[in-house]
């Protein structure tokens, strides 16, 4: 059997949030960098066997441990064991760095390693269960996503107008086009949701009342496969390089796949300690070099190189 698309649960990353004042968001938290995943016994009625399917009333079963299984630990049943908080809540802390750079994960909580925890509690990242024919399997799992709305984020889209419409959603590839995940709030002159993005290219579109219409007023955009377009947007983040040393040279330059290794663009400016220059990145590898009085050289300090399709080593910079 096929567990990952048997058992699912999606997961949001960097804020807590909530996505309406009536409906929570179940089995999960964020704090800072980490994800803090949290089993409520209260929320919880039934658990289900995994192998039988029978349901069994919580009151009736005794908790010897409680783990988070999911496809981002190969649906582990003991690995990813949750610590006992008190008599009602497990947690368990787990850095971002522990998941890949995925927009989504299935999981489940399983108790005693065999049995799936049923939530009762109404939240808004519930959705059924289906076997790998697509076949209801009549439980429930929880969803969570690589994307958070937060007021204090880092990009606000706005969609002007509208002014009559009912509900308006924002959907991308930031949160697998969901069609109604992120509902966007109403303002004075349109509409607006505030996401704290990781770094990267996303592409989105607003569905007003169920009718999908790209960004008009952002320029960039892109063909898709139903002959439409999708609006683009690029979130970038401040990145520093230091060069040390060097303190004779009369010019040095930084040049990268982000500029097409320019020769002039970015000058750096001289510090005490050596260079130093701040340019906006979007999320990737990045290759690049310094260029000292006209001669090209590798970050001394960085040890990450790669070859590139030319034959040459350069330095490397990950931008998350």
């Amino acid at each position: 059997m096929n567990f990952k698309l048997v058992y699912a649960l999606i997961f949001l990353l960097f804020t807590q949030f909530s996505i309406s004042q009536n409906n929570d968001v179940l089995g999960y938290k964020i704090e800072g960098d980490d994800v803090v995943f949290t089993f409520d016994i209260r929320d919880y009625k039934k658990f289900t066997n995994e192998h039988t399917q029978e349901q069994l009333d919580f009151n009736d079963f005794d908790i010897e441990n409680v783990v988070v299984s999911g496809d981002f630990n190969l649906w582990s049943r003991d690995q990813w064991k949750m610590t006992k908080i008190n008599e009602n809540i497990y947690q368990l802390r787990k850095n971002i760095s522990d998941f890949t750079d995925e927009f989504s994960w299935e999981f489940k909580f399983v108790i005693n390693n065999k049995y799936w925890a049923e939530p009762s509690k109404k939240a808004t990242n519930l959705t059924p269960a289906v076997d790998e024919n697509g076949r209801n399997l009549y439980v429930y799992n929880l969803k969570l996503f690589a994307v958070t709305p937060n007021k204090d984020g880092n990009i606000c889209f706005k969609l002007h107008g509208y002014e009559n419409a009912k509900k308006v959603i924002l959907t991308g590839s930031f949160n697998k086009w969901d069609e109604n995940l992120f509902r966007m709030s109403k303002t004075k002159d349109g509409w607006e949701l505030t996401l704290d993005l990781k770094p990267g290219e996303y592409e989105y579109k607003f569905i007003v009342d169920g009718h999908w219409i790209y960004d008009t007023n952002n320029p960039s955009k892109r063909k898709n496969e139903y002959d439409g377009y999708n609006s683009v947007i690029n979130i970038k983040v401040p990145i520093t390089f230091n060069l040390n040393g060097f303190s004779a040279a009369k010019n040095v330059i930084l040049a990268g796949s982000f500029n097409d290794w320019n020769e002039s663009d970015i000058k750096m400016a001289k510090t005490e300690s050596g260079w130093k220059t701040t340019i906006l990145l979007s999320g990737g590898k990045h290759h690049y070099k310094y260029i000292i009085d006209g001669e090209w050289i590798v970050d001394p300090k960085n040890p990450i190189k790669e070859y590139d399709n030319h034959g040459n080593i350069n330095s490397v910079k990950m931008v998350k």
